[in-house]
């Protein structure tokens, strides 16, 4: 059920979509258009968010990391999720002392708890995949799924949405 103020005017949709460091270790973010319709007040509804993640590279005596968000505005970080702007984040770690080594994953935001409505609203008409890696001897991806719909706000609705969104960044 839609929340109060919109009205579903689609089923739900999965956009699976992925982004890769332009190089080692260089902070890269990817656009993912949702075609939204803003003469109609169009918004997405997003239900759920799966992320994976390319593990960090193994090399001696390194700590090196990996670093995958979903964001609704574009950032010049990957974040987290205490950025009001961040969906989702996921973050890998490999620490290498040179006898031993720890992998380490934290996930956050991906498909919540059944009792949530929702996991958050784009009423711009993008979000954005962003990651980074740390000490790496090779370019890293991350995957995403979202799920969700489309829905029409009510005038005021669509404005605090705009406004929240856009301030947010």
């Amino acid at each position: 059920m839609p929340p109060a103020g919109l009205k579903g005017t689609s089923a739900i949709v999965q956009i699976g979509s992925d982004v890769t460091e332009t190089a080692a270790n260089t902070f890269t973010s990817q656009k993912i258009d949702l075609q939204l319709n803003p003469l109609d007040q169009e918004v997405f509804v997003i239900l759920a968010v799966n992320l994976d993640l390319a593990a960090p590279d193994l090399l001696p005596a390194t700590t090196t990391n990996t670093n995958f968000s979903i964001s609704s505005t574009q950032r010049t970080t990957v974040g987290s999720l205490t950025d009001s702007n961040v969906i989702a984040h996921k973050r890998s770690q490999i620490q290498d002392n040179g006898i031993t080594a720890v992998f380490d994953e934290h996930i956050a935001g991906e498909t919540p708890a059944a009792s949530l409505d929702y996991v958050y609203i784009v009423a711009t008409n993008d979000f954005f995949l962003n990651i980074t890696g740390t000490n790496n001897a090779s370019a890293k991806t991350g995957i995403s799924r979202v799920y969700g719909y489309r829905a029409r706000a009510s005038a005021s609705v669509y404005a605090a949405l705009v406004n929240s969104e856009l301030l947010s960044a």
